[in-house]
């Protein structure tokens, strides 16, 4: 009987997944340009979109961390975060397929409406869970959205210096706002391909580069030399796999969401072949340089294919703003009553006042690398971490919730006490690590920034102007020449 009643769930999953599926390509039939650019919703789409959103500019602060942290621990830390990240977006993929399996026997149709994560909450766990997931969520993708615009900033400055990267923010700010007119993750196909290429090219040509250049002469790599450096290493790559704060999403705009289960572990896979030579070659050239140079570009030559590598990272951090900021697109057009409208540049324009706190916060904490660290150990740890794994034990911690759940934990995992173990380790461990230790590293390195450079600074850990010589000093009684 049991058997029976997972079949028959799994039929009325896959079913109505399939007939969404036949629907998308009945209309995406009128223009087979736009279904080969712009509409995605296969595994291969999710797949681009969880990878391309997950390395991003973090690529560019991981040889930061290593100097932190060392080379030994900056490469544990990446693969055991990389299985917990991999582990919590599991998790989170399970619970939304619950939810969504329940609300459709409930004969609820989510055909205009995108679910988010803290609709899951609310709809396995009531609305406390969902007032806290709500809040974490949406904070976490408000900073996710200004590291965005300050790395544009700091990544053209390494371009062109006739501009401030103060002034470079406005400008990027304007550009990434236009990101309003992308509906939903259902138009990224094209844009999370090129994402990946796009960070793949920059990865390798850090690893390439940084072995060509060579060890700098006098290299030093005495990390780990503090505390406070050492777990503020530790929490940027905390935040390094906490990028599926948009996993919900991504799974709503494929056609079949219960494939999901093992993508973003395949993701993280070939991320780890994009930060882990990348990250160990620049710091084995530069080393305890990198404490004062968050940004690797910093370090490297000028020349063509650092600036081809920069100009692609601005094209993606393009992108990775539209992933984190279209969730809260999502929230705020659900808040005022627009989201079901049909009518895309409503849409847009309803959307814009959501950009102006991100740009503005982006000008006053413009810390690239230090808040990635700050962003990871207070928001990251709780809305990808802690919340996914607690709300899993609590959904299913009844027997009956556990015997009809649609989706059982594996087999050689050890089932429900080996889902249940897993998930307490990682409460613990992230609360006292992550939040704990991290938190107070991250906020010590945070304000010292802010004593440092000051809020508002126009040009963050940018090279000091070279001093003109002084004049030649003039003589009270004239300037009498000499031969005349």
């Amino acid at each position: 009987m049991e058997n029976g009643h997972e079949k028959a769930v799994e039929t009325v999953v896959v079913g109505n997944y399939v007939e969404m599926e036949r629907d998308g390509k009945a209309s995406d039939m009128k223009s087979k340009l736009s279904n080969m650019f712009w509409h995605g919703g296969s595994a291969y789409d999710a797949w681009f979109s969880c990878a391309s959103n997950q390395v991003a500019q973090v690529l560019l602060t991981l040889p930061y961390s290593f100097s932190q942290l060392g080379m030994l621990s900056g490469i544990l830390f990446q693969l055991f975060y990389g299985l917990l990240g991999s582990w919590t977006a599991y998790l989170i993929s399970i619970l939304y397929v619950e939810y969504r399996t329940r609300k459709e026997r409930e004969k609820v149709n989510f055909r205009n409406h995108v679910i988010q994560w803290f609709e899951v909450l609310d709809g396995l766990l009531g609305k406390h869970w969902r007032n806290v997931g709500l809040a974490f969520n949406c904070t976490f993708l408000l900073f996710g959205s200004v590291i965005q615009l300050i790395a544009c900033a700091s990544n053209i400055y390494y371009i062109n210096d006739n501009l401030d990267k103060r002034t470079w923010t406005y400008i990027f700010g304007a550009c990434c706002a236009t990101t309003v007119f992308i509906p939903s993750f259902h138009n990224y196909r094209i844009w999370s391909f090129l994402g990946l290429l796009m960070t793949t090219y920059t990865a390798w040509y850090l690893t390439i580069a940084s072995i060509l250049h060579g060890q700098v002469e006098g290299v030093k790599h005495a990390g780990p030399s503090k505390l406070v450096l050492y777990f503020t290493g530790a929490t940027n790559i905390l935040y390094t796999f906490g990028g599926h704060a948009v996993t919900v999403e991504i799974m709503h705009a494929m056609w079949k969401p219960q494939k999901f289960k093992s993508i973003y572990l395949f993701a993280t896979l070939y991320v780890l072949t994009l930060t882990l030579p990348s990250a160990s070659a620049v710091y084995w050239a530069f080393g305890d340089l990198l404490l004062n140079h968050s940004n690797a570009f910093a370090l490297l030559p000028k020349n063509l294919y650092r600036d081809f590598a920069v100009v692609l990272m601005l094209i993606h951090q393009f992108i990775t703003f539209g992933f984190a900021c279209t969730p809260l697109y999502f929230v705020w057009e659900k808040l005022i009553g627009m989201h079901e409208c049909r009518s895309m540049c409503k849409r847009a324009a309803a959307r814009l006042p959501v950009v102006i706190p991100i740009w503005f916060l982006a000008i006053i904490f413009p810390f690239f690398g230090p808040i990635n660290s700050t962003v990871g150990s207070l928001l990251v740890s709780f809305t990808v971490y802690i919340i996914p794994a607690l709300a899993h034990i609590f959904t299913f911690r009844s027997s009956a919730a556990r015997e009809n759940a649609v989706e059982q934990p594996p087999r050689f995992l050890g089932r429900w006490t080996g889902a249940f173990t897993i998930n307490a380790f990682i409460v613990v461990w992230v609360f006292i690590v992550g939040f704990g230790f991290g938190g107070w590293a991250s906020m010590i390195n945070f304000v010292h920034q802010i004593d440092t450079f000051g809020i508002f600074t126009k040009c963050y850990q940018c090279p000091l102007p070279v001093m003109a010589s002084p004049p030649p000093i003039s003589h009270p009684h004239g300037n009498h020449t000499r031969g005349l």
